[in-house]
């Protein structure tokens, strides 16, 4: 284990790191997702009705991402919102190109940006919307400081209403990106199966915060490596677990689409190598599962969420398959600090890091 791992006192007794678990500020504030999710709604309806309507009056040709971090894991599922449901090009926007090399995007006049940040402050990413604003781009920030330079920037704001995170490690804030990318989205498509399963997303939060995670951490309570697997929908959230599972564990946990995971990287899953896996309803979530089949034929200790009777299969609430990672992630949350507590860490001061990170 790293030096600073070791300084740690590992739980021996599982009650008690329970208990420990659940007084940390990150249990507090993930469990306080459904509640950050029906303040966005409640707080933004007007302007997402606004933006629906401007958005089917003068559809953009295509969609620009800016971001970073858990707010970056968030527009991947708003790419996969926006290219399977509203069949527009959606590409992230590396923030270094206008930052450090100060380049300028092509003219946009017809491009829709939608910039996510928790805090709205970090000088790269202002750079870069600032240079798609000044390109013609239409900026739509979600973001949750109010009072940020983003939101000044910004031709709409959507408040991610979330509160106030102290835990470094962001959570309800990521799951309100999310909720508020799947609302433009319903709002903007005019689907009614969208749309309520939005709606039902703080009645159903608190019940994905209770499901029982707790058979993975076994597997990755003294791992070192791991891989976590999403496809299409369920991609963006397997990437914030894998990142989750380096800032509040110390844990190597690469993420892979189940597709990309069968080229080179599949030749390191052997015996006892840990697997997570986030599966939905759909095709995609078909092809998570049968990569979970094919790696315990080679002795992989694998759990996937939503995965039937299988061995280590993970509980998960069933929705639209859209809506579902959201639900998951919620699970996952409270997983993740738990094990972080077995592995004798502090989940909301993770060494090195801060709150809000300044790049540029």
């Amino acid at each position: 284990m790293p030096s600073w791992m070791e300084a740690g006192v590992v739980a021996t007794d599982y009650t008690t790191a329970v208990k420990k678990a659940e007084a940390t500020l990150m249990f507090a504030e993930a469990a306080q997702a459904g509640v950050a999710v029906e303040q966005f709604l409640n707080r933004n309806a007007t302007a997402l009705s606004a933006l629906s309507d401007r958005l089917r009056a003068a559809p953009p040709s295509f969609v620009v991402t800016c971001a970073r971090g858990s707010s970056d894991n968030a527009a991947t599922y708003g790419k996969y919102l926006f290219e399977t449901l509203l069949g527009i090009t959606t590409a992230s926007a590396a923030p270094s190109v206008s930052s450090v090399y100060a380049a300028r995007p092509v003219a946009a006049s017809n491009a829709l940006c939608i910039a996510i940040s928790q805090s709205g402050r970090s000088p790269d990413l202002l750079a870069s919307v600032a240079a798609q604003k000044s390109a013609g781009a239409y900026v739509v920030a979600l973001v949750n400081d109010e009072g940020s330079p983003l939101a000044d920037l910004a031709d709409t704001v959507l408040y991610l209403s979330a509160g106030a995170e102290r835990s470094v490690a962001a959570t309800k804030s990521y799951i309100a990106s999310l909720a508020g990318l799947a609302a433009v989205t319903a709002a903007w498509t005019q689907d009614s199966a969208l749309q309520n399963a939005v709606l039902a997303l703080p009645g159903q939060l608190p019940r994905a915060f209770q499901l029982d995670w707790s058979g993975a951490t076994s597997a990755m309570r003294d791992a070192r490596n791991l891989f976590v697997i999403g496809r299409g929908f369920t991609f963006s959230v397997a990437q914030e677990a894998a990142l989750k599972l380096k800032e509040t564990c110390g844990l190597h946990a690469e993420c892979f689409s189940a597709a990309e995971v069968k080229h080179g990287p599949m030749t390191l899953v052997r015996d006892g190598f840990p697997v997570l896996g986030f599966a939905g309803s759909d095709a995609a979530g078909d092809d998570v599962r049968a990569t979970g089949a094919l790696f315990r034929t080679r002795g992989a200790v694998v759990h996937v969420a939503n995965d039937g009777g299988e061995p280590g299969a993970l509980p998960a609430l069933g929705a639209h398959p859209a809506i579902e990672p959201i639900l998951q992630i919620q699970s996952f949350y409270r997983m993740v600090n738990e094990l972080a507590v077995l592995r004798g860490l502090n989940p909301d001061s993770p060494p090195f890091l801060n709150k809000v990170t300044s790049t540029r």
